[in-house]
């Protein structure tokens, strides 16, 4: 029994769903629009403020897509609402981040800037040039645009220099010692 997916989403009132016969779904809401197909075996249906989600076979594969289905549904709805942000922080001497029309420039301490072109429907700020604020209706778009850009320079062990998530605690090592 998937917990679950037997829960229902609730639904915020400037929110819009469609349910189609072949499973699209549609939500639309005051930051966006979102479409999403659901996977064989899972139905479902709008009753009054809620989505149900309902599975058509007790397989281990419709088992198992009850319980994602629902989560993905509940973000969809989540972010046409709400939306969703990622914070990361650039840390290290000379490094800063800069947003020029549709390309995020980051100097990392390479001998080259780096040019990330931001993807359609992500939105990102800079406050004082070393925190970047990521915001979005689709969060599986914020987070691999965040971890996109965190790849570019991961934080290292020694001195901490790099892109990390706000928050994100970075285990230090020591270093060699003159004897």
């Amino acid at each position: 029994m998937s917990r679950i997916g037997n829960k229902p989403v609730e639904i915020p009132e400037k929110v819009k769903v469609n349910i189609g016969q072949d499973g699209a779904l549609t939500a639309e809401g005051p930051k966006g629009k979102l479409n999403w197909r659901l996977p064989r075996g899972v139905k479902a249906n709008v009753l009054e403020n809620r989505i149900s989600l309902m599975r058509e076979a007790e397989t281990r594969r419709v088992k198992a897509l009850h319980g994602l289905s629902r989560s993905l549904v509940h973000n969809m709805v989540q972010g046409v609402s709400q939306g969703f942000t990622k914070q990361l922080e650039v840390e290290g001497v000379g490094f800063k981040a800069v947003v020029q029309g549709s390309t995020l420039n980051l100097s990392l301490g390479f001998s080259h800037p780096i040019h990330f072109s931001i993807p359609q429907g992500i939105k990102i700020t800079i406050a004082d040039s070393t925190k970047i604020n990521i915001e979005g209706v689709d969060k599986k778009l914020v987070g691999q645009v965040a971890a996109d850009i965190r790849r570019f320079y991961p934080p290292e062990p020694y001195k901490g220099k790099g892109v990390r998530y706000a928050g994100e605690q970075i285990r230090r090592k020591v270093g060699k010692t003159v004897q």
